[in-house]
């Protein structure tokens, strides 16, 4: 079941043209990974799927068979679609649980509550009355995520999630993505890594300077045709 369709996107600020022409598909359950370097349009590309960029224009660009192009993102929010924004975007003045609790803001019901995301995360049970300023990066992380889930979406964007944290923490936080996934959630995960995006994808769409220079899975492409695409060196 294709969960998500978008046809011919393009996306500007101002006179600048972000993205151009972008075709994209994620089907119900599904893992993709956008990969490009700093630049290439990944984070325009998932704040216009989520309604956060109203710049935007596309010939198709449809959720669960809804079409969202006018749509504000609170209503999108609450068909099952959310995003992990790049650099967590928590409220700095409240604790981790209501943090956490901001995500049944959706209204939306399903398996994630409070209890679960704890389960998910198991250093946040501790922390639960901790303003998230004092949590180290990997554990506002967790919270981001966390607070995502609680929205029950069918569709996670995820942001940059491994951005300024530790190796470790990156990994632990790319096992929880199986977890996730075993519920049935689709997940669109953003990524300058490609070998932890390479390692969870079903499927890759690569981006450069706002384009899609090479889309498929992962089995398909060698490492240096992935590169190339990558860093814009030969034909793609």
């Amino acid at each position: 079941m294709t969960l998500l369709s978008v046809e011919h996107l393009d996306a500007r600020y101002g006179d600048f043209q972000a993205l151009f022409d972008i075709d994209l598909t994620v089907q119900q359950g599904e893992c993709i990974a956008v990969i490009g370097s700093n630049g290439a349009g990944k984070s325009t590309l998932l704040r216009s799927l989520a309604g956060l960029h109203r710049e935007r224009s596309a010939v198709r660009l449809d959720f669960s068979g809804t079409a969202t192009e006018a749509l504000a993102a609170s209503k999108i929010a609450t068909m099952g679609l959310t995003l992990v924004p790049e650099g967590r975007r928590l409220f700095p003045s409240l604790t981790v649980e209501e943090n956490l609790l901001i995500g049944r803001s959706s209204g939306r019901s399903g398996y994630w509550n409070l209890g679960r995301a704890y389960e998910l995360f198991p250093a946040l049970p501790e922390l639960a009355p901790r303003e998230v300023t004092k949590l180290s990066g990997g554990q506002q992380q967790m919270v981001a995520v966390g607070r995502a889930l609680m929205t029950n979406p069918t569709l996670l964007l995820c942001d940059e999630i491994s951005l300024g944290l530790a190796p470790v923490v990156v990994k632990g936080m790319y096992e929880k993505f199986r977890q996730i996934r075993s519920q049935g959630i689709a997940i669109v995960i953003v990524e300058q890594d490609i070998s932890q995006a390479l390692a969870v994808a079903d499927r890759i769409y690569c981006l450069r300077k706002g384009a899609v220079v090479l889309a498929g899975r992962p089995a398909d492409f060698t490492r240096d045709r992935i590169a190339d695409a990558y860093f814009g060196i030969g034909a793609a």
